[in-house]
């Protein structure tokens, strides 16, 4: 029997978007520590005992808010009890494509649907009689761009769009492949195309965002308040945004706060400028939370509340993690590299060698979140792991939970 699982095995997750760009559902990704990777030989058990750990301790409605969670299962997972543990309405179950379909398991799949699961078909890169044996029993179709070639993907997505069935795109790199993908029909896309830069020349701040800009620079720079509220007027819907945000996550206060004075006064400089770098990602005319944001807001957060939990001592740390979260995502919106970014702004030495060199305690936490956030295997979390020693999987898990859940808050309050 395998050792406890508790503390050798990471939640990740990656997130999936509709044609519209929305986030409708997060793929949680179980992947083990590179010190016990051998006690983890038996898929099932390993995949039963995360799901318990992480579901059974944690709020699955706190993690993944109004999303769904995706989750790669074996056949031995779906037939056994341990799927029960999840909340069907919330969970997609996907099984490799070309999984046989014995009478046990269709038998299985139509039961776990009654109870309101849905199952997918990962890995699908080609359609002839006998590649996809569950096809009857399942509502989605995951292709993986990264296995074929952009004709091969044109006849593929010919012979699937009269399945009726649900196309989701696969390892999206970049915006020209998700277009691709959206002009052959494909309904879902996952990737991290939405978080890198565009590659289109020019790309500029908007009118918006460069008044963040400097309104970050007026806090790191200490300035009076008057500067702060002056640099406000003329952005309404700036403003209408930040006082969304620090109401949403100010929920311990017995007031609502209705200024920006009022949120200076009552937050500090602090917060002020934590939520500030937060609506760098935010729709400048008040509108809807955007995947981006909460992809920053969660990053951003799980840095913190790793800090806290891990180094402690550090009482500054936090804060300085929290900045480095929020702000390595602003290559996707201004086009720009980072450092040409970070230099002219007066921030702390170890947020901007984290920022451009990856160095540093802050650093190596940072391409440990990103890594977290790919659906690549192992072997590269695993060496950056080995760079943080005593660093626990139990604990990741804990602090992604956590801030997935305020991620999700600010998308509900907004």
């Amino acid at each position: 029997m395998n050792p406890p699982l508790d503390d050798d095995i990471f939640l990740a997750r990656q997130p999936i978007l509709d044609r519209d760009q929305k986030l409708i559902a997060y793929e949680l990704l179980f992947r083990s520590s590179g010190t016990d990777r051998a006690a983890v030989n038996d898929g099932r058990m390993a995949t039963a005992q995360v799901v318990a750990n992480a579901f059974g301790e944690m709020s699955l409605g706190d993690v993944l808010g109004q999303y769904k969670a995706y989750i790669n299962a074996t056949p031995d997972f779906v037939l056994g009890p341990e799927v029960e543990v999840l909340p069907g309405e919330s969970v997609v179950l996907e099984l490799p494509a070309d999984t046989p379909a014995d009478e046990r398991l269709v038998a299985r799949c139509r039961e776990l649907k009654e109870r309101g699961f849905t199952f997918a078909l990962g890995g699908v890169a080609q359609f002839a009689a006998n590649d996809l044996p569950l096809l009857a029993e399942v509502e989605i179709l995951k292709v993986d761009h990264q296995l074929l070639d952009n004709h091969q993907l044109f006849l593929l997505a010919c012979k699937l769009r009269p399945l009726q069935k649900k196309l989701l795109a696969e390892k999206i790199e970049d915006r020209a492949q998700m277009e691709h993908c959206f002009d052959l029909g494909f309904e879902y896309f996952q990737g991290y195309y939405f978080a890198r830069p565009t590659l289109i020349s020019g790309k500029k701040l908007t009118h918006s965002a460069m008044t963040v800009m400097r309104l970050l620079d007026l806090i790191l720079k200490d300035a009076d308040t008057s500067a702060l509220e002056r640099s406000f007027k003329g952005e309404p819907g700036l403003t209408l945004n930040l006082l969304r945000l620090t109401n949403s996550c100010a929920s311990g206060l017995s007031v609502r706060i209705g200024s920006v004075r009022h949120a200076i006064t009552i937050l500090g400089r602090n917060q002020l400028q934590r939520w500030l770098q937060l609506l760098l990602y935010a729709d400048p005319q008040g509108g809807e939370v955007g995947p981006l944001l909460q992809l920053a807001a969660t990053r951003g957060r799980f840095l913190e509340l790793v800090t806290q939990k891990f180094m402690p001592r550090q009482k500054d740390l936090p804060d300085r993690a929290f900045m480095v979260g929020i702000l390595s995502l602003l290559p996707a919106v201004t086009g720009q590299p980072i450092g040409d970014i970070v230099t002219p702004l007066p921030l702390p030495p170890d947020v901007k060698q984290a920022l451009v060199e990856y160095k540093g305690d802050l650093g190596r936490l940072l391409a440990l979140a990103e890594q977290l956030e790919k659906a690549d295997g192992d072997a590269t979390f695993d060496g950056l792991i080995a760079q943080i020693p005593g660093l626990r999987g139990a604990l990741l898990t804990e602090c992604l939970a956590q801030a997935m859940a305020w991620a999700n808050q600010l998308a509900r309050e907004n």
